[in-house]
């Protein structure tokens, strides 16, 4: 039993279409302790959403676990039934949609959507889940909430709707809450005030938090740690202060240049990251950032570096980084 609340160890998970084998994840290991905020960050395609589903079983038909092992509290995910995860899901791990709108159902209240999980993972009776109900849009700052109740989703505002969204997953107070993109399709006034009742959520509940975002000012504010994927791989992983600070692979410093930063005191110009992203048909043999990297050298390109360990669980999987500790150890030793 891993002492950690998510133990995913070297995740493949294939999607299989008429097209051939897509690599969607490729040997993606990932830990989240009890309490923790852990965000991922990537482009589109990165296999962010992935790796959070396939923890939850919830991975799309035609995709499918082909190797590694998946632990969340306790449970060993890969030997788990469906009627077994079942009872985890909205009891143990909660996930929050990216889009509210498609996540609700339009013919049925929002008080009988929050009840529905009550009810079901729940001894609660009707009265109770109803007044479980109203206490958890209380909780997430909904006004009128028993006028609320009886509303369906097209009657509220898009931040709104995520605050429901957010009340339904936290309603059998979960060990772990995915937010996969929670703010992408608000504004940036409500974004603020989402992140800011997630995280004093995370406060009085004591839950972990994986937050899936390809927003880097997203994660700045709320993240412990931080886990940069490219092409379905954990290119770089470390505390927020480490990736921010001390960013080691290339990408990852290519997404922060390719942000502005309000601390920068003479203008620069944005740097955006060339070229396009790889065929997860056919990924290359080597790193899967080698063809866009402007420091790329010949082994990039034939094989795949492993991590190397820069303290304080700061990892990353680079070429230069052996590369200068080579000749840090030659300039040492030569003297």
């Amino acid at each position: 039993m891993s002492e950690y609340l998510v133990d995913i160890q070297n995740e493949r998970l294939s999607f299989f279409t008429p097209a051939g084998e897509v690599k969607s994840l490729n040997d993606v290991s990932l830990k989240v302790a009890e309490g923790e905020v852990l965000g991922i960050v990537g482009e589109s395609g990165s296999g962010k959403s992935v790796t959070a589903y396939s923890l939850m079983g919830l991975t799309a038909y035609p995709g499918k676990l082909i190797g590694g092992d998946l632990y969340f509290n306790g449970h060993h995910i890969n030997e788990m039934k469906e009627r077994e995860m079942r009872k985890m899901r909205g009891n143990e791990v909660s996930i929050i949609f990216q889009d509210p709108m498609t996540s609700l159902n339009p013919v049925f209240t929002i008080g009988n959507q929050i009840m529905e999980a009550i009810l079901l993972h729940t001894d609660k009776d009707r009265k109770q889940a109803h007044d479980r109900a109203k206490e958890l849009l209380q909780l997430v700052g909904i006004n009128e909430p028993e006028k609320r109740l009886k509303q369906y989703p097209h009657e509220l505002s898009g931040g709104m709707r995520q605050r429901v969204m957010i009340a339904m997953a936290l309603a059998c107070e979960p060990k772990l809450l995915i937010a996969d993109e929670p703010t992408t399709a608000l504004d940036v006034t409500i974004q603020a005030q989402i992140l800011e009742l997630m995280t004093d959520l995370k406060k009085k509940l004591g839950m972990a938090i994986i937050l899936i975002t390809h927003d880097l000012g997203v994660v700045a504010g709320m993240c412990d740690r931080i886990a940069v994927m490219y092409a379905g791989k954990v290119v770089e992983t470390g505390t927020t202060d480490d990736i921010f600070y001390h960013p080691s692979h290339e990408y990852t410093k290519g997404l922060l240049l390719s942000v502005p930063n309000l601390n920068d005191t003479e203008h620069k110009k944005l740097v955006p990251i060339e070229g396009q992203p790889i065929d997860m048909l056919n990924p290359p043999a080597g790193c899967p950032f080698a063809p866009r990297c402007n420091s790329c050298m010949k082994i990039c390109l034939r094989k795949m570096p492993e991590y190397t360990d820069l303290g304080n669980g700061h990892q990353s999987a680079c070429w230069l980084l052996d590369k200068a500790k080579f000749e840090s150890e030659v300039q040492t030793n030569g003297k």
